[in-house]
């Protein structure tokens, strides 16, 4: 494979790409490398490459002419002339693009040749993108000095995977990411070093067992350290979810908690009123609540006689006759609780942890100033409050208690009125996911 790589620093690539396994495949004949310079195609005598941005503001953008001759140097012309011409392919490092992954490795490295475009400073004059065939590719979400960087990233995560690049065929799928699960764990001799030995199965010469161990070492990193990838792990076998159930795991959800309020709310006319409690909002908030292992759900009603319906529902499925017949309603409802007020909620959460909840509200209107993320980060060190309103809306005053408002699950589209057992299913699952 030929990596073309535009660039205004070539010798940016001279020492990674003369090391190691790469300088061992261009030797081979498997890679080649063609570092083609914009500024030698500038055309005034100071051999400018860059000027400053239309309408102001800091640093410089790239000139779209010399980028136009370094390609056209390399057989790729704008899309009226013919664009990339058949295996060829035109890539462009930048924060927009998509995601480098171990999916877009291996399928680039089907490809014949590879042209890589490096900008610096501010970018390369944006009507690039409209004239040539172009792809944008993006190795984090972090900003670089320039797409050189990223570009080594992309030659490494696609050169190995070339026919003989490794050295061992096998090398390149056992590693992290080929299956979508982090590598198993590595050890070499001493057999044992400063008292730590090396897992006695490694040496036992079964295959087999050694196989099942790596397995699962696997599975136990990609659940510590990246549990996110494994809702797309691919190749996920029945005895490998069994095993994962059974490993106890940092739950995020044990900080979480929501309450639904039924008073103070706002009626369709902007007033202060209560809503009645209903017994489908129960059912389905606790079984959310205890699918995702929350640390409780509550009920938010001064009410007596919406406490005492709730009360019912809730001794019905967890004391009564319910409890008998559906065990599994049973642990769910078995997670919530009735309050006077959000203050008791609090006050009661307050009791049970040693910290005073941080309260986040939600809302289908405006935009929003917390994010899921953010809400995440919240639940590392401190147990949350998730607040959720009925009828249209929490009173002001619920409003004014929280650190802030949960951006609106469609909050860019027009019709955002989802029942609020649907509300709170997705924004539950928004904030811990499969693996949390």
């Amino acid at each position: 494979m030929n990596f073309n790589l535009i660039t205004l620093f070539p010798e940016f690539f001279d020492s990674p790409l003369s090391h190691g396994l790469m300088s061992k495949a261009v030797e081979k004949g498997i890679v080649s490398f063609n570092t083609v310079n914009p500024r030698d195609y500038a055309v005034d005598k100071h051999k400018s490459v860059d000027d400053r941005p239309y309408g102001g503001g800091p640093g410089m953008v790239m000139f779209l002419d010399p980028i136009a001759r370094s390609l056209d140097s390399v057989g790729i012309k704008p899309v009226v002339q013919g664009g990339c011409g058949k295996g060829k392919r035109l890539l462009m490092l930048s924060p927009k693009g998509r995601p480098l992954t171990q999916k877009l490795a291996t399928e680039l490295a089907g490809e014949e040749e590879l042209t890589l475009v490096c900008g610096r400073y501010e970018g390369i004059d944006a009507r690039f993108e409209e004239i040539f065939p172009v792809e944008t590719v993006s190795v984090g979400d972090f900003v670089l000095n320039g797409g050189e960087a990223g570009a080594l990233c992309l030659i490494e995560a696609v050169a190995r995977l070339l026919p003989d690049f490794m050295g061992h065929s096998e090398s390149g799928t056992e590693e992290s990411f080929s299956s979508g699960l982090l590598e198993y764990p590595h050890y070499t001799r001493p057999a044992e070093y400063e008292g730590l030995k090396v897992p006695e199965i490694l040496s036992s010469g079964n295959h087999a067992l050694i196989e099942e161990w790596r397995k699962k070492r696997s599975l136990d990193e990609t659940l510590d350290s990246r549990p996110e990838l494994l809702s797309e792990a691919d190749g996920l076998k029945r005895e490998d979810v069994h095993y994962l159930r059974s490993i106890p795991r940092k739950r995020l959800g044990k900080h979480l908690s929501m309450a639904l309020v039924h008073y103070p709310v706002l009626n369709k006319f902007g007033e202060k009123a209560a809503v009645s409690l209903t017994n489908l909002d129960i059912h389905d908030m606790s079984r959310v609540s205890r699918s995702y292992s929350l640390a409780g759900m509550y009920a938010v009603t001064p009410i007596e006689d919406q406490k005492k319906l709730a009360d019912r529902i809730i001794s019905h499925w967890t004391s009564g006759p319910g409890s008998k017949t559906n065990p599994d309603r049973a642990a769910a409802l078995a997670k919530v609780s009735v309050m006077d007020s959000l203050i008791d909620v609090v006050e009661h959460i307050e009791s049970g942890t040693g910290k005073k909840p941080i309260l986040v509200t939600t809302s289908a209107r405006g935009a929003g100033n917390v994010t899921p993320r953010q809400v995440r980060e919240m639940l590392y060190d401190n147990p949350v409050l998730l607040v959720f309103g009925t009828g249209h809306g929490l009173a002001p005053e619920i409003l004014e208690m929280a650190t802030g408002c949960l951006r609106p699950l469609r909050f860019m589209d027009g019709y955002n009125h989802l029942s609020v057992r649907s509300a709170v299913a997705i924004t539950v699952d928004r904030l811990l996911g499969d693996a949390w």
